[in-house]
């Protein structure tokens, strides 16, 4: 139906947080998956506010099976490292560590980070987790500007954060830190638990739109498609409709993927398959 090109969608290595990083490359090129988005947890990847594994290494990896990496994703829910830090020393340590992850995604030949608007604390106002949100969004996208990476800003869900959690917050977030180096990314998690619909976001964002986390969801879970309620077809019709050529990233984080990845993942491309 040629709605989709297969370099567009784009192998996510989350749920193979039980694996080894090769493991996961060669399963990728077994689904038939040509492109990655790289998730630097632990064990596939070292990334810290001091130090980052080797990008040279990891390409050579990813290169030699035909994969190529083209978007990055710092491990920002499980660690202590977030958008919004309320201690000074952390706030500065998650500038640090998002900042050495930017120039890792450089180095590896991206032209993408993800970023969130991190979460404030309950115990304080909305509002002063939001400055510190803005303020360090900010300073990253002055930081990817000098390396030449966009920043692609997400919404959550309100289990994950109190901040950007629905379209309206991305506009408010995006006009706030007014810089040309953070761009959209749309979780189709996210925008499903908001009650939103694709071609809301792109009523409102347009070309700004660089990423997707593209999963199906009940709409909660990050699913393999087919494992939701949400209509394949439709929404890549949508993206067709808007002339949408960015990635497609497989952010499939539900455990129940776990033991054995692979044989999702090659079921999951057999959907798309259908499209191309």
């Amino acid at each position: 139906m040629g709605l989709v090109k297969r370099e567009q969608i784009a192998g996510m290595n989350i749920h193979y947080m039980r694996y080894s990083l090769e493991y996961f490359l060669d399963a990728q090129v077994r689904a038939g998956i040509k492109t990655i988005e790289f998730w630097t947890g632990i064990p596939h990847y070292y990334l810290d506010p001091m130090i980052y594994g080797d990008c040279k290494e990891l390409k050579k990896k990813i290169n030699d099976r035909g994969l190529e990496v083209k978007v990055f994703t710092p491990e920002n829910c499980m660690y202590q490292f977030q958008f919004a830090a309320s201690k000074p020393l952390i706030f500065e340590k998650s500038f640090q560590y998002f900042s050495n992850g930017i120039k890792a995604a450089s180095e590896l030949g991206c032209k993408i980070m993800q970023c969130n608007s991190g979460w404030g604390y309950l115990d304080e106002t909305r509002e002063e987790a939001w400055k510190r949100s803005v303020e360090m969004l900010w300073r990253l996208a002055d930081v990817a500007q000098k390396e030449g990476i966009t920043l692609a800003l997400e919404s959550l869900r309100p289990e994950e954060s109190n901040l950007v959690i629905r379209l309206e917050d991305v506009k408010r977030m995006m006009k706030e830190v007014n810089h040309p180096n953070m761009k959209v990314l749309i979780d189709t998690t996210a925008m499903g638990v908001a009650g939103e619909n694709l071609q809301q976001w792109f009523n409102e964002f347009g070309r700004d739109i660089i990423h997707m986390h593209f999963v199906d969801g009940n709409p909660y879970g990050h699913l393999i498609w087919g494992d939701g309620h949400h209509d394949l077809e439709e929404f890549l019709t949508v993206l067709k409709d808007n002339h949408y050529e960015g990635y497609l990233g497989q952010e499939i984080t539900d455990s129940k993927y776990f033991k054995d990845p692979i044989s999702h993942d090659i079921r999951n491309m057999k959907n798309f398959e259908k499209y191309m």
